[in-house]
């Protein structure tokens, strides 16, 4: 009976005035995506690319406007804002996503199209590019629903664009209703997700949240606290280049010895040969000339003795490779970028209870899945911050076919008002 009430209570708060509010989320999420926010690994400043500096601003002024607290960006490209408490003794939780689009695929110049009662149809794009139900079979759990892409020259910016819009509208929902009841909830959007630096300049004094939720996540009802263990590893290969017509026992071709290293990494142990909680070893990137070329991997895996093995494992095929050289060098170097976040979030239960029971209330079966791939949350939870990931209602980041549903962008919108209401009746005198 306890659940049936919830669900009720929740529908109530949205019946009033759910127009203006799926409006008001489109037309964020509208705005936002055009604004070119894509990241620059190849960058060194802080953010990597002068775009998501704009945007910053611009969500600053909106945030101020709207009536949030405590607005404030850091030199660090990480903007702050606070809903203070408006009953005692609840603890104060936060809700991150992320500024910046991956560095995959444009970002520049998005035209955003709208696809109202969606029937199923290929939707056609510019370039020949088309969304086919074929291609695509995620695209007929949407029928007769809203759905937004991109025209096919850019990816859409849903990642993470959509959950900026669905935390503004959901914060600005309780500012505007101050008869729902609860503690302080921060909000926090951060630069750089994409290239792995979305936390480097995060505060967490600052941010102020005992706990926090990043909306970065797929279809409705995604609900993630197990992520990867993520290296990233730079084999370097050292030649000698000299005029190809007199490079008879001089020449060493750096480009070869790469090119002879990667045929010798497991063919069935990469992205798309794995699913669910296989690892991988993902070639990035291979570059170079005859003097020196360089291979980049990607190392992943969600357990940490086979992550450890994998690192092992390919520092072992360099030795290897070097000792069968007759002239150049293999050279290693390997860095760790973010870690499961699993073990952070098991002990504290409640964090990953009270989303479930969000999604409940809000009509949705919870989908508890590990997540291929990392969130600002991992490296939240591994400095202490407890962060799961909940779903923002996007598919196919990353690319030209990415889109959103608006429908499920409404209810990650209802998810976020349901855990700071179950919050405050958990907790609240």
């Amino acid at each position: 009976m306890q659940q049936v009430s919830g669900l009720l209570e929740s529908r109530h708060f949205f019946a009033t005035d759910i127009q203006l509010m799926r409006q008001a989320l489109l037309n964020r999420f509208l705005r936002y995506v055009k604004q070119d926010t894509q990241a620059d690994p190849n960058s060194q400043s802080i953010p990597s690319s002068q775009g998501q500096v704009a945007f910053a601003r611009q969500l600053q002024q909106e945030l101020l406007e709207l009536g949030f607290d405590d607005v404030f960006l850091s030199e660090s490209c990480c903007l702050y804002a606070k809903l203070a408490a408006n009953t005692a003794k609840v603890p104060a939780i936060g809700f991150l996503a992320h500024m910046d689009t991956a560095a995959d695929y444009s970002g520049a110049g998005v035209k955003p199209r709208v696809i109202d009662d969606y029937q199923g149809q290929i939707i056609e794009l510019e370039q020949g590019e088309a969304l086919s139900p074929e291609q695509f079979p995620s695209l007929l759990n949407y029928l007769n629903k809203t759905l937004i892409t991109a025209d096919g020259t850019t990816l859409l910016g849903a990642d993470d664009k959509a959950g900026i819009a669905e935390i503004i509208t959901a914060l600005h929902y309780l500012l505007q209703h101050p008869e729902i009841p609860h503690g302080e909830i921060n909000l926090c959007f951060t630069p750089d997700e994409e290239i792995g630096r979305g936390t480097d300049g995060l505060e967490l004094e600052r941010f102020g949240a005992d706990w926090a939720y990043t909306v970065d996540g797929g279809a409705v009802g995604e609900l993630q606290y197990e992520n990867f263990n993520a290296a990233t590893a730079v084999i370097t290969a050292k030649g000698n280049n000299c005029h190809p017509g007199s490079a008879y026992g001089v020449m060493v071709n750096a480009l070869t010895m790469a090119a002879r290293f990667h045929a010798r990494m497991p063919l069935n142990d990469a992205p798309e040969t794995s699913e669910g909680y296989q690892g991988f070893f993902h070639l990035l990137s291979m570059e170079g000339q005859t003097e020196e070329a360089r291979l980049v991997y990607l190392i992943r895996d969600f357990d940490r003795a086979q992550f450890e093995q994998r690192k092992a494992w390919l520092q072992e095929s360099v030795t290897k490779c070097n000792a069968e050289l007759q002239a150049g060098s293999l050279e290693i170097s390997i860095s760790d970028s973010y870690y499961n976040m699993k073990d952070c979030i098991l002990p504290v239960p409640h964090v990953t209870d009270i989303a479930c029971q969000a999604m409940e209330m809000a009509g949705i079966t919870p989908d508890i899945k590990p997540i291929r791939g990392g969130t600002d949350g991992a490296q939240l939870s591994w400095k202490g911050l407890p962060c799961p990931n909940i779903f923002a209602g996007g598919h196919n980041f990353h690319g030209k076919h990415e889109y959103v549903c608006l429908e499920s962008m409404e209810k990650a919108v209802e998810v976020i008002i349901n855990i700071a209401r179950l919050t405050t009746q958990r907790y609240a005198e």
